[in-house]
């Protein structure tokens, strides 16, 4: 016995002098067998981390879809441009139908986002019903501003709040500056001397576009004694056409048919991506009829009708996003509502692109001092339309 203790202590000791010698390779487990919860190699050590914290953001689109060409497709634009740029992670759920808005914003609540973006005026009552209810929980609602319930208006059902909240950021557009300027372009177009807008749901975000497209056709007429006639709209009614809907390309090709065989050559289509039915139409009829899209540039989000995109009213919804993610970062997130005007450029008359050599320059001067106008207040769109 004391025989075999003496060996394992020689043995012992031999393993102790092997162990010291600085040439030895270590036997450490690779880097592939490093546990879960462990840092990837490439990983800066903790005391080099980022002072701004990586925040969540989940967004819920409109039935649109997320391909919508329009606001849902800008909206995640913005959240995309927050993950590239602040080192966000962004993430988006589809609605199908209106039914769809609550579920979805109370999925992202479950998720624990830092901020989440509802997508367009129809969710104002579900965004408003779960932000009360999640008052730590942030929000940024596309085209909706509170307090939106007035009179005998039931809260949580007719409208969302009587009151502004402190968790719920709203993003409003001043999109009938920049389509006053689309109203101006197209009398001055016009070969017809008519021009139509359709809208594809009669709400004030859609109405807006409309609103100030007529007024920019009034103030043309005004400036040169001219009679262009719009058809689709007329604001001291509050009434025009409209196809119940955002999606159906079919119903924007029907609508945009009778308003060209009724003289129009200019359609300035308010219906997301139904909007793109009146450019197929346009693209084939004989003679060609010209479009104005809407919310994006549409040269650039629909290249394959460019040679019938005259301009596009622009609504920054991207930026107004991108803004919001950046607040939340820097702890600098406040409630209430934020407006996008034509004056901070988020709203404004896409370039002519492929028409720019035939419009006229001084058609372009006039839209240029028109702009100025609008900016310095000596123009407003209701003053236009009040005027006689």
């Amino acid at each position: 016995m004391k025989k075999t203790y003496a060996i394992f202590a020689v043995l012992l000791v031999a393993v102790m002098m092997l162990s010291a010698c600085g040439t030895t390779t270590p036997t450490a487990a690779p880097a592939t067998m490093a546990p879960a919860t462990a840092a990837p190699a490439t990983a800066a050590p903790a005391t080099t981390a980022p002072t701004t914290p990586v925040i969540k953001v989940g967004m819920v689109t409109d039935t649109g879809g997320i391909d919508d060409k329009s606001f849902n497709n800008l909206s995640w634009q913005g959240v995309q441009q927050g993950i590239s740029q602040l080192g966000i992670q962004g993430k988006y759920l589809e609605s199908h139908q209106q039914s769809d808005y609550a579920k979805n914003i109370q999925q992202l609540i479950s998720e624990n986002d830092d901020l989440i973006v509802t997508v367009g005026f129809l969710m104002g009552v579900d965004t408003a019903t779960a932000a009360k209810a999640n008052t730590s929980q942030k929000f940024a609602i596309i085209d909706y501003t509170y307090p939106d319930c007035f009179g005998t208006s039931v809260e949580g059902k007719d409208c969302g709040s009587a009151t502004t909240m402190d968790n719920v950021r709203s993003l409003a557009f001043q999109t009938d500056q920049a389509a006053f300027l689309a109203g101006y372009l197209a009398a001055g177009m016009t070969k017809t001397g008519t021009v139509g807008t359709w809208g594809g749901i009669k709400i004030p975000t859609v109405t807006i576009f409309m609103k100030g497209f007529q007024a920019g056709i009034k103030y043309y007429n005004q400036k040169h004694s001219t009679s262009v006639k719009l058809l689709g709209w007329d604001d001291a009614k509050q009434d025009g056409i409209f196809i119940n809907g955002f999606t159906s390309t079919d119903d924007g090709k029907n609508v945009t048919a009778s308003m060209v065989q009724e003289g129009a050559d200019i359609i300035l289509p308010v219906a997301g991506g139904a909007g793109l039915g009146a450019a197929a139409y346009c693209e084939s009829a004989t003679p060609k009829c010209l479009i104005i899209g809407v919310d994006q540039d549409w040269f650039l989000s629909a290249p394959e009708y460019n040679d019938i995109e005259l301009s596009s009213v622009q609504k920054r919804v991207d930026v107004a996003v991108f803004k919001t993610i950046q607040d939340v970062q820097a702890g600098k997130f406040t409630g209430g509502t934020v407006t996008y005007t034509i004056a901070d450029g988020g709203v404004d008359l896409a370039p002519y692109h492929n028409f720019d050599s035939q419009i006229p320059q001084t058609l372009k001067d006039e839209i240029t001092q028109a702009k100025a106008d609008l900016i310095s207040g000596a123009v407003t769109v209701d003053g236009v339309l009040q005027s006689k």
